[in-house]
């Protein structure tokens, strides 16, 4: 194997300014060796041998996740990885497998110590490739991070977007054929001959049962004894029941008082396509209000999405409702809270006054926390979920508790720290937590966590002013 030289060494951007005494000093302590295709340079989870300096061929570096493996760098001739001087990292957090037969120079992790107590320009250079390193990572790692949230974002808005879409395709297609069978009831209608003012008592009637408020909360007993009683009447005065007459009287909140009204204005023989009519414009009605409702629960969503971006404001603080942000971000996670069988409680004191800050920046507060919560509970295929606004002198509070398992009590001063997670490889960056502390602090507020089995708080606080 051809030995390094200084030189080449020298030739490396990373070394050029090291005197070469340094560089043979770095050489006569190193190994070199060879790794034949498919042979491990290290192996994620095992102990950081030292400083490797690829000399020729190459080395994939990738992560094992449950789909599979996810590539993350590869390492060519001239690159140097491994531990660098005043790292932390002393386990490999990825796979280094060699893709050819490749040449390596590894210098050891024992001669650390020497290396920064006697060599201060090669220890320089080394540091310098360290903060390199810390920096590409970093940019990757906060990309990843985007990325999965807006792929949470995404898979959020569109299951909560296909079920009123569906909706509306499903109601446009019925109230068209339902349309279509209008015809033969106009024709039974347009042959009755009614007088002026009976046309109009008939129209005020119906208008009157129309702006009525709908009946939602009506007892499955109560809503049959009526049906019961509608159905009688109806079959007294020779009208067809299979018609669903009835079921859309009760739901319009027709009473025995509106159908004496009808019975006594029109003649027996034209008061079954009278009340045809009046049952097909209850139809058409119904279809109409799904189709609106579903429209505006699209409408709302597309706001709530605006609203927690802020797309369309600039870039300056402005006074901003905590409520108003909160729930945007349970709106958008509302298919997670429905999916987890997560019980929201929220008590909100609505006379807080608004802070002055970045709101986009602040819904990423309690979109992170919330994420986090329902991830937290997903273990236990159910939850509860309590969020809480108060004041708290001259700040506004906000707490999101959970009922998850709690964060151990080890861990909870390293919550913050970037990349720090407890979370499946895949499922989380270590990043979010990262943010909302930055966030926070960056609003002069505070950011407390109280976790015990069973019982999650964090209580964030930012200042009015």
């Amino acid at each position: 194997m051809q030995p390094v030289t200084t030189e080449w060494l020298q030739s490396l951007p990373a070394l050029q300014q090291v005197p070469a005494g340094q560089l043979q000093w770095l050489i006569d302590c190193s190994k070199c060796y060879e790794l034949q295709e498919g042979e491990y340079l290290f192996v994620a989870g095992q102990p950081i041998t030292g400083t490797h300096f690829i000399i020729s061929g190459s080395v994939r570096l990738y992560i094992q996740q449950k789909q599979g493996a996810r590539d993350v760098d590869y390492l060519e001739a001239g690159d140097i990885s491994g531990y660098l001087p005043f790292s932390r990292g002393l386990v490999a957090n990825a796979m280094g497998v060699a893709t050819q037969d490749t040449k390596v120079m590894t210098f050891p992790i024992e001669k650390t110590k020497e290396l920064i107590l006697q060599h201060f320009e090669l220890t320089q250079a080394l540091v310098h490739v360290m903060t390199t390193r810390v920096r590409a990572f970093t940019t990757l790692q906060q990309q990843n991070e985007k990325m999965m949230a807006l792929g949470k974002l995404s898979a959020g808005l569109a299951h909560e977007l296909n079920n009123p879409a569906s909706a509306i395709v499903r109601g446009a297609a019925s109230l068209k054929k339902h349309l279509h069978l209008q015809p033969e009831s106009f024709k039974r209608v347009m042959c009755i001959k009614m007088t002026t003012e009976q046309v109009d008592e008939i129209n005020n009637r119906l208008f009157k049962v129309l702006q009525r408020e709908p009946r939602t909360s009506l007892s499955l007993l109560e809503r049959t004894s009526m049906e019961d009683e509608l159905n009688d009447w109806l079959q007294d005065h020779q009208i067809d029941t299979n018609n669903d007459f009835a079921e859309n009287f009760i739901d319009f909140g027709f009473d025995m008082d509106d159908l004496n009204c009808f019975s006594s204005i029109i003649s027996a023989q034209d008061l079954p396509p009278i009340l045809e009519w009046v049952n097909n414009n209850l139809v058409t009605e119904k279809m109409v209000n799904d189709i609106q409702e579903a429209s505006q629960h699209i409408a709302d969503l597309v706001s709530s999405v605006k609203n927690f971006t802020y797309m369309d404001r600039g870039g300056e603080k402005e006074y901003f409702d905590v409520h108003s942000g909160i729930r945007n971000s349970l709106n958008i996670l509302k298919h997670r809270i429905k999916k987890g069988n997560v019980q929201l409680t929220e008590h909100y004191d609505l006379t807080l006054p608004p802070v002055h800050a970045y709101a986009g920046e602040l819904n990423q507060v309690w979109i992170n926390l919330i994420d986090n919560a329902l991830d937290a509970m997903e273990a236990n295929g159910k939850g509860a979920l309590e969020i809480t606004t108060r004041r708290d002198g001259e700040c506004v509070q906000v707490c999101i508790t959970d009922d998850g398992p709690g964060v151990p009590e080890d861990i909870q001063s390293r919550i913050y720290d970037p990349f720090f997670t407890t979370k499946d490889i895949g499922k989380g960056t270590g990043l979010g937590l990262d943010v909302v502390n930055r966030i926070v602090y960056q609003h002069k507020g505070s950011i407390n966590l109280d976790s015990v089995p069973g019982k999650t708080t964090f209580r964030v606080c930012f200042p009015i002013q």
